[in-house]
């Protein structure tokens, strides 16, 4: 049975009103503010419903069309506001790539202590491990400079490495 006119739409809501108003909610995940405020704004597009001359077939399946849309129109704006709002928060906060103070002080202890457990080391080590890690040379490089075997340089970089490790836990201590 076909019916038509704003008339038949808002007879069909006032019928259906605690489903759409269970339907919004779910919708608007759980929000029942929202959803009333959503099921008030589809009585008022409903009310200037003017009539369009055609037939709906389903009241009830056209209400539910029109708040799902009302719905996801609210959803979507919140979303925008949200988005410009947290980049309105990141405009005011400006973040330093460069290291806190306290990272620095930190930093620069590490380098003091790593300095004197170099300082530390027999030549030969600290000669290899240097030679590796600060000239980029291979361990063959290195040998044929110390004059000693590739095994030797691999045994002088562990050893120097596990020292410096061992004075960098210790923390200077002694």
């Amino acid at each position: 049975m076909a019916r038509n006119g704003a008339s038949v739409l808002i007879a069909s809501f006032q019928e259906n009103y605690e489903q759409l108003f269970r339907f919004l909610t779910r919708k608007l995940n759980g929000d029942c503010e929202r959803a009333a405020d959503v099921v008030q704004d589809t009585y008022i597009r409903l009310a200037d419903t003017p009539d369009p001359g055609e037939v709906i077939d389903n009241p009830r399946a056209y209400i539910y069309r029109v708040a799902g849309n009302l719905a996801i129109d609210w959803l979507r704006r919140e979303k925008r506001i949200t988005a410009n709002h947290d980049v309105s928060e990141d405009a005011d906060t400006i973040h330093d790539p460069k290291p806190g103070p306290e990272h620095i002080i930190l930093g620069r202890e590490q380098i003091l202590l790593l300095d004197k457990a170099l300082q530390n080391l027999p030549e030969k080590p600290r000669a290899a491990l240097l030679m590796f890690r600060v000239d980029g040379l291979s361990h063959s490089e290195i040998a044929q400079r110390l004059g000693v075997s590739n095994s030797m340089v691999a045994k002088y970089i562990a050893r120097a490495l596990q020292h410096c490790r061992d004075e960098l836990l210790r923390g200077g201590e002694k």
